[in-house]
């Protein structure tokens, strides 16, 4: 029977209502996201093996609309197969099983529900993996079994979270009660952060995050897009000795580290698997194996990739790495500096100075060498915005993260957020591309008091400094996840792939008055253009929310460093007086506790201390008490006044602090770590996710001792009541023998003629 053009409508409306399906929660996150599309068959091949009938809700809507269907039943038929197939290839403890058994229950409810519509047929279509590999659909009292204990998701519709091999069915646990604050958003602006229901132990962090990582579709390297078309053939080989023989400001030549590389290696997430180095490149220039310039410029951009990736970010080689990559990206550009020899003060990066030295150009005259450079808003003059710009592989769009060349130290490039891409309007560089980012700062290149601890890869918001960079500056695109996406997951291609750099923000820093502010409208961080979009850096979640592992500051903890940050407090001003960095005070809402000899808040501890969350794997800070955590064993407060209820506050109650901290007690003071498989025996605060650990019994309460008689009084007493003689130097008060107080008096009489 031909499908009815009633039909067809209603058939659409079910489709709609499933993808407009959500959780009543969470309205952003659509359950149908991952099943609009088939999953990517380089990617996934073996789910092509194993299901053999592939179907996705984009395919049933074209087929739909093409008539290919001849009767109603092969809609519904195909529809199913969307949600079998995921039921079938997935475990079913991920969420993407959840979502297909409820999608499944979506469409046979809908269906029915519709009486132009024939009743959909009992049992499984023939065309279905489980008749086809001969293994029953695990059923329950309603339908599938639902697992409601997210795990992790698959990249694109039906594919592998854990996949599942044929045979025998796998037995699953129990069902369990769903966790209403796990179900993360797949797309849109950042939300609040919230405490979720389940978080993973200190141990199993690291295991969770590999986990997720491992199933994550792979990075194919660079496209082909923004690679230079003009280098004049005669310069391929006086680039690459340039690059050769280039010395250092130290005498150091940094092309050795490249050398040091093996030509053959397999880098783990770098797609780029062939022989490469510094003398094949030559060598391939003088037999003339470039046919264009942007072949020559591809091999060169995969030999830094390479370089990065075997280095240390922050240590000297990887320094000296970006150093080179930003001189040969500067003598294959249209400003290509004089030489050789090629020497820059700025370690050949556009700017002049970076993050930690740079002056806003609304500030004060420069002082101290500092020179002014960022702007508190987005420039406009002689700009013309696009859309995006492309270099060297790398295709830049609005909301995208950049490492850009820093002329401070070239080993910890500047974190921009992209806030414009634009064309140069000005006379003498017309057409030029370049991006205008928000900058963000690194823990090193912040005053923070000496106690503040810091996330692994936290950086800041920072408040008054937009710069604008030609492409020039460019070293690669990396992430950069607030507080509430962060510890739930990690975020979906293009934004960040396995192997590329990513970093958590959780406050804003306000380097004028060296003061940390927690974020709590993440809308205020982000391009406005991108605040509501469903498509702003959608992530895949773990199974268990995983914060990030704290460390104590920079500056305190291992080899001295050299960065513009250091150890320092908040600089107060008056109203009216000058910042040494630029502006003036203003009048503040200062976030002091209420009432006299209150205590601080969590948010003010955070602001000034850094976050408690997260496993402390640094060592001890001689002379700094560290704040309780789950790794070193807390000690809480061991008394409270009892007659009068105390409210809890966050604070340092322990033992070392109200001893006066670590350095009063010298060297007397040992930390102990607690370890994993000890801590899970052992409930943790729901707030904190600190383990509930006293390191001592309570404390009693010091009262001062009652009065009581003497044990010569006693038996002075003992005696006359028997009539013994007895000496008058132990005479009896008139009121003790008149019977005043005497039921206490009698009771210890009592103990003491038994004694």
């Amino acid at each position: 029977m031909a499908i009815t053009s009633l039909q067809r409508t209603e058939i659409e409306a079910i489709i709609q209502t499933i993808i407009d399906a959500s959780i009543p929660r969470r309205k952003n996150r659509k359950l149908a996201d991952m099943f609009l599309s088939l999953p990517d068959a380089d990617a996934w091949p073996e789910y092509y093996e194993v299901i053999p009938n592939p179907r996705s809700i984009n395919y049933v809507k074209v087929a739909l609309a093409k008539n290919k269907y001849r009767e109603p039943l092969q809609a519904y038929e195909d529809l199913n197969l969307v949600f079998l197939n995921a039921v079938f290839y997935n475990e079913g403890q991920s969420q993407i099983y959840k979502d297909a058994s409820d999608l499944k229950l979506l469409l046979d409810k809908e269906w029915r529900a519709r009486t132009t519509l024939p009743p959909p047929p009992e049992g499984l279509p023939a065309t279905s993996a489980q008749v086809h590999h001969n293994v029953p659909l695990p059923k329950t009292e309603n339908a599938i079994v639902v697992a409601h204990i997210p795990s992790t998701a698959i990249p694109q519709a039906a594919g592998p979270s854990n996949a599942r091999r044929m045979a025998t069915p796998i037995p699953r646990s129990p069902e369990r009660p769903s966790s209403p604050d796990m179900d993360v958003d797949v797309g849109g602006t950042p939300e609040p952060e919230t405490m979720p229901m389940e978080m993973a132990l200190d141990g199993e962090c690291d295991a969770i995050v590999q986990q997720l990582e491992r199933s994550l579709p792979r990075w194919e390297g660079f496209a082909d897009v923004g690679w230079s078309q003009d280098i004049p053939e005669e310069k391929y080989l006086h680039i690459v000795q340039a690059i050769s023989t280039h010395q250092a400001a130290g005498g150091n030549r940094p092309a050795a580290y490249i050398e040091a590389l093996a030509e053959q290696s397999d880098i783990a997430d770098v797609p780029y698997k062939e022989p490469l180095s510094l003398a094949l490149i030559e060598k391939r220039v003088r037999d003339k194996h470039y046919t264009s310039s942007a072949q020559f410029d591809k091999e060169m951009s995969q030999l830094f990739l390479k370089a990065r990736r075997s280095y240390g970010p922050g240590t000297e080689a990887y320094g000296q790495i970006l150093l080179l990559q930003r001189l040969y990206q500067a003598l294959v550009s249209l400003d290509s500096p004089m030489g050789p020899p090629y020497v820059s003060s700025t370690n050949f990066a556009a700017l002049p100075a970076g993050p930690g030295t740079a002056r806003p150009l609304h500030s004060s005259p420069e002082t101290d060498g500092m020179p002014s450079i960022t702007t508190f808003r987005i420039p406009t003059k002689d700009r013309k915005f696009v859309d995006q710009v492309e270099y060297k592989g790398w295709t830049v769009r609005l909301a995208d993260w950049l490492h850009l060349a820093n002329s401070d130290d070239p080993s910890r490039p500047i974190i921009g957020h992209v806030f414009r891409c634009w064309l140069s309007e000005e006379p003498h560089r017309k057409g030029r591309p370049g991006v205008t980012v928000a900058w963000y700062f690194r823990p090193e290149q912040t005053f923070h008091p000496a106690q503040r601890q810091f996330w692994e890869n936290e950086v800041f918001k920072t408040i008054g400094h937009f710069a604008e960079h030609p492409l020039d500056d460019i070293i690669e695109k990396v992430a950069c996840q607030f507080t509430a996406r962060h510890v739930r997951g990690r975020p979906r291609p293009p934004y960040w792939h396995p192997g590329w750099p990513i970093y958590v923000c959780d406050s804003r820093y306000n380097d004028r008055e060296r003061i940390f502010v927690r974020i709590k409208n993440w809308n205020s961080c982000v391009p406005e253009e991108v605040r509501k979009s469903a498509e702003f850096m959608p992530i895949y979640p773990f199974e268990r929310s995983v914060y990030p592992k704290r460390y104590a500051s920079p500056f305190i903890v291992g080899e001295p460093i050299k960065a513009p940050g250091g150890i320092g407090d908040v600089l107060e001003r008056g109203e009216g007086e000058k910042h040494e960095g630029g502006g003036i005070g203003r009048k503040r809402t200062r976030r002091q506790p209420a009432g006299p000899g209150a205590i601080p808040g969590r948010n003010d501890l955070i602001d000034r201390l850094g976050q408690s969350r997260g496993l402390y794997v640094g060592p001890p800070i001689p002379g700094v008490s560290i704040p309780s955590t789950s790794e070193i064993v807390p000690s809480f407060a061991q008394y409270e006044p009892p007659m009068e209820a105390q409210p809890r506050n966050d604070v340092d109650r322990s033992i070392i602090t109200a001893s006066g901290g670590a350095a009063k007690l010298g060297g007397h003071i040992v930390f102990e770590r607690l370890p994993s498989e000890t801590a899970r025996h052992f409930d943790r605060n729901p707030e904190t996710n600190e383990v509930l650990w006293f390191s001592a019994p309570p404390m009693d309460i010091p009262r001062p001792e009652e009065l009581e008689y003497s044990l010569t009084y006693l038996a002075y007493l003992a005696k006359k009541r028997k009539g013994k003689d007895i000496s008058s130097s132990m005479d009896v008060d008139a009121d003790v023998e008149a019977g005043v107080g005497s039921k206490r008096a009698k009771i210890l009489l009592a103990v003491a003629e038994k004694v």
